[in-house]
This record gives C-alpha cells, structure tokens and sequence, in this order.
C-alpha cells in the first residue's frame, strides 16, 4: 500500500474553511507583526499550562508566577481552555500568509494546525485533550485517568525533576504546586463522575492497573512521599522548615483527594467491561478518527493504517528471515524464532540489582559510541545534554518500556532517557541499542535541542508524526552508521523495533475500528513480532488508553524516507546525507505536510 502527499492533512486551513474570516492587519513589516501574535500565543499557551514553562526551564523572570502553578484540571478549567483555543484559531485563520515569509509561513501553519486538531478534540464531551501541552503533547486520552495518564502519574515526577529549587521563592512555589496538585485530582475525580454517567468507563483490565498504581502513591507514610522528600532534600540548607510544610499539605489535602479518585474509579471498576476499544463510546468511531489524525497529520482511514501495517511488516521480516537463516536459525516462523532469541540466556540481564547496573552501564556505552559517529550524519551539532535514570517504581508497572525528551532551553537540566527496569526480561542486549538511539541520541534528545533554536512556541508544540517518526528514523541512521556491522543480532533487534511499530498500526486498529479484544491483540503482537507477552501486554493497554497514537510512529518514518527518496532522485550526486538531515530536524516539528513542502525548499536550494 502506498500514500500519497493528498492523504497528508493540509496545515493551511483545509479543516476548517477561512474564506469568510476577516484578514489579520499587519504593518510594513507583515513578518514581524505576524511573529508578535504568536509570541503572544505563546505565552497564553505557558498560562494555560504552566508546566510547560517548567519543563523548558523558563519559569523564571518575568514567568515566574509560573513557577507557583499548575494546569487547571476540573472541567470549568478545561471549558475556559477550549475557548482561548477557539478564540485563537480564529485568529489563526484569519491571517494572510501571501505576504510573509517562507519561515513564518511555517511558523503560522505549525501554531494553525496544533490548534486546529485541538479544537477538534475539545468539542468531544468527554477525554483529555493534551495536544497544547508540551509536557504530555502526545498523549490524548479518552479516560481522565487511567494507568498511564493523570496527574497521580504526572505530576510528582515533574515536581521532583524538572521543578527546580534554589531559593526560598522556589521552595514556595513548591508549595503552592503541591495545593494545586490537589486541586488537580479534584478536578479529574469530578470529570471521572461526568464520564461514567456517560457511560465513558475505562475497560476492568485498564482500571485494575490504574488502581494498583493509585494505591501505591497512595500507600506508605505521608513523609515518605516523593512529593515531600524531594522538597525535604532539597531545601536542607533554606529556613522555613519546608518539609513539615508539604507534610500538612499532603495529608490535608493530597492524601484525600487521592481517597476520592480512588473511590471513585473503584465505583467505575464495578461497571466495567472488558471491551478494549474506544468503538464503544458515545460517539466512539468519530473520537477515533480524531485521535488517529491528530497522531498523524493524517486522514487514513483505520482500514488504510491496518493494511499499511501488514504490508510494511511483510517487508520487514523477509529481511529478518535472511539474518536468522544465516544464523542458523531457520525453523519457524520469524516471530517463533526471535521468541526463542528472546529466551537466549547470551542476550539477557540478570533479574537483580546488579542486572541492572549492568543494564545501565550497557546504555551509556552505546551512547558514548553514538556521539562519535554523529558528525557523519549532520552537519549542524547540538550538545546532545542527556541523563539516563529508571523510572520511578510505582510508575513502571503502567508505563511504556522507555521514553525520552530534551532538558531546558538553558542547558541546565539535562534531557532524560528514562527506562523502565520492573520487568526485566523484556531487554536483551539485542534489543536496547536501538531503544537507546530512539530516546536518545540521535533520537528524542538529540531532535527537541533543534527546536530550542526557533521560536518559544515552537518548543511548546509538537507533532506526534513528526516526533515519533524522527526517533524511528534515528534508529535507521544508526544502523547506517554502521553500528551492526558486526552485529548480526543488534542488527536483528534493530528490524524488530521497526517491525513492532507495524505491528502497532495493526493492532492499534484493530482494537479501535475491528473490535479486536484484548487477548487477540496480545497474542498476535507476542506471536507476529516475537515480542515477551509481558512486554506487549504493556504495550497493548497502552493503546487503549492513549487510541491512535501508537500508529503516528510508523506513519511518520515511511513519510520521512519517502522524502529522502524523492530528494535523492532529484538531486543525484548533489545528495548530501547530513545537509538533508539537517534540512529534517533543524525546522522543528511540524505536521507532515508542512515536512514534505520544507523538504521541497531544500531541493530547489540545492539546485
């Protein structure tokens, strides 16, 4: 199956006709006043989400208000936000772009089209639409809460590392956040209550985990909490006596909202079915067809995607097929095979403290031999700022095996590749060095430095295609940058970590729009791709709570090699890797359309 550049959403207002919208005046200078509306966005986004502000470090200044606040999460707060959105797109649209530049240009289509898949999501009466929010952009939810999104989750590992404390006003702010967090469970518990009356109740399997995880937050002494001993730690050397502070604020306040979202999920785990997709929703196959394009840039259908998976897989395990035969593997299929792989005792880590550290220390020497060979894939540098951790633990049961992003524009706090140790016989040697490339360097670490380089809001917007797809293609690159030269397995690893994102375009799908259960589409991930059980089984929730985006992966890296193929073609021996690359992830993320007419501009430069 093939896609042409006609099935890409069109950035430029083809949602939602502009024709009867009044022109936005600008000056002399079209550019420059067109660049001082989306500074205002900006910070009108940074209000809306002041977490935003934290994650890129710059809560500070004149936004240190900012640093003292936290997202509105009850369902007024999330009203008011859908209005400033929808009183923004209309602004957005309303702009003639004849007269600006090929740069702001961009900039308008990559604010326009954020906006525009934001308030689509917003008009559904139920869900969390995280679109805007540059700290949980790529994860649009249908349920409020659930095992992998919430404030529960996200909040507490946002204020231990990215909420910085220097001063006493620091500290203060810290407070501050602890009240609002508990004004944020508050606020999810009531949307949870509006939801069920809806009959929006999350599957039993998804609502068992999430009340595991609840619990455990919950579970212990109050003193114990990370929320109070990070700021216990922290300000050690400031007066104020800050940790009993946070202790009164989380027993008085934190302690019993988590009480009340528990008692509350458990009132929708009485209801519960084990339907696993979101078909089963009021207006179920509309909300997936937004979740799917806002992942995407896309308007694939699911039967599309579907075939689009299966195909793509095919491709991928021929390929493996002719490594496991000349390693002397060849009875089977190429799932039956890479599950015996995945038993070999050679590739695993021991189950143990020590089996961990060794893990890590595997992690930081691939990375030490990535920035070697970097120079010769780009030809413009970032510092690649980079801290490899575990998860916390009573995240990880929850969470997805691995993720990653970029520090603060400042450099101060370093980007994070955070792994996920509760399982482990879910890693092999085979299988981390590209993980590590696709949360790391050249991957997710490596391509959010870039943007820090564009405008602010450029940095608080991000496109999941475009994101995900770019970590795939880091994984390509390393591979071409001849990491498994001698490396038959690593290389093997490698073509599974692709072949599982087609896989997702299946199953993803499949769930959604075919009414796969829970159990079909475990046993045909674990089957197909040779993939643990455990480790699907993850993965499999994961889709039902976050519908659509795991098929952005997938949809975004073929997007991105057909787009080299075409600028090979056109410029023969003028083709430079590193200049092309460059051309890739020095503009940012941006919907794929708007990928496709920067790549355009390239060629006619290097013409």
């Amino acid at each position: 199956m093939t896609t042409n550049r006609r099935d890409f959403i069109v950035g430029t207002g083809a949602a939602i006709a502009a024709a009867n919208l009044p022109t936005v005046a600008v000056g002399a200078d079209a550019d420059a006043d067109v660049q001082k509306l989306l500074a205002a966005f900006a910070e009108e986004l940074l209000a809306d989400y002041p977490e935003s502000a934290t994650a890129l470090g710059i809560d500070n200044g004149r936004r240190a208000a900012l640093k003292a606040k936290l997202s509105d999460r009850s369902a007024a707060g999330q009203q008011s936000i859908a209005r400033r959105v929808a009183a923004r797109l209309q602004r957005l649209e309303a702009i003639d772009t004849g007269s600006l530049t090929a740069a702001t240009q961009i900039d308008v289509d990559v604010m326009r089209t954020a906006h525009e898949f934001a308030a689509e999501g917003f008009a559904f009466p139920y869900g969390d639409t995280a679109l805007l929010n540059t700290s949980w952009s790529w994860r649009n939810a249908p349920y409020v809460v659930a095992q992998n999104t919430g404030a529960f989750l996200e909040i507490p590992g946002m204020l231990d590392e990215q909420h910085t404390i220097v001063t006493r006003e620091d500290a203060d702010a810290y407070l501050a956040r602890l009240e609002s967090y508990a004004a944020q469970l508050k606020g999810e518990t009531g949307r949870l209550h509006s939801a069920a009356a809806q009959g929006v109740i999350a599957p039993d399997f998804v609502l068992d985990k999430t009340l595991r995880q609840l619990k455990i937050a919950r579970g212990g002494r109050v003193t114990d909490w990370a929320l109070v001993s990070s700021l216990a730690k922290r300000t050690k050397s400031l007066s104020g006596d800050y940790a009993t502070k946070a202790e009164k604020i989380a027993t008085a306040s934190i302690a019993p909202a988590l009480d009340r979202q528990i008692a509350e999920l458990e009132t929708h785990r009485r209801k519960a079915r084990p339907d696993a997709g979101v078909w089963k929703l009021p207006q179920g196959e509309a909300y997936y067809a937004w979740t799917l394009a806002a992942a995407t840039t896309t308007r694939m259908t699911p039967d599309q995607i579907h075939a689009r998976g299966q195909e793509e897989l095919s491709a991928l395990q021929s390929e493996m097929d002719a490594i496991l035969k000349r390693e002397g593997l060849t009875q089977g299929t190429v799932g039956e095979r890479m599950t015996a792989l995945g038993r070999d005792a050679r590739f695993r880590f021991e189950d143990s403290d020590a089996g961990r550290a060794r893990l890590m220390q595997f992690l930081e020497q691939r990375v030490s031999d990535m920035r070697a060979r970097l120079p010769r894939a780009f030809a413009t540098l970032v510092p690649g700022h980079l801290e490899i951790k575990r998860m916390p633990p009573e995240v990880e049961p929850g969470a997805p095996g691995a993720y990653g992003g970029a520090g603060t524009i400042d450099g101060k706090v370093p980007g994070k590749f955070w792994i996920n140790l509760h399982e482990m016989n879910v890693w092999t040697t085979y299988n981390l060095p590209t993980l590590t490339y696709h949360e790391s360097i050249p991957g997710h670490v490596w391509q959010g430095e870039y943007t820090f380089r564009l405008p602010l809001f450029r940095s608080l917007l991000a496109f999941n295609a475009y994101s995900e797809g770019w970590a795939l293609y880091a994984e390509q690159l390393a591979n071409e940058l001849g990491v498994y030269d001698d490396d038959p397995y690593g290389r093997l690893g490698y073509l599974q970590s692709i072949a599982f994102r087609a896989c997702r375009l299946v199953i993803d799908t499949g769930l959604h729009a075919k009414r796969w259960t829970r159990e079909q589409a475990i046993q045909w991930f674990a089957s197909t791709n040779g993939s643990s059980v455990e480790e699907v089984t993850s993965e499999v929730d994961r889709y039902c709570a976050w519908p659509g985006q795991a098929c952005g992966y997938k949809v975004g890296h073929s997007e991105i090699n057909r787009l080299r193929r075409q600028a090979q073609q056109a410029l023969g021996s003028r083709f430079d890797l590193r200049q092309f690359n460059d051309a890739l992830v020095k503009g940012g993320g941006v919907p794929m359309v708007t990928l496709a007419r920067m790549i355009d501009s390239f060629v006619a430069q290097v013409r």
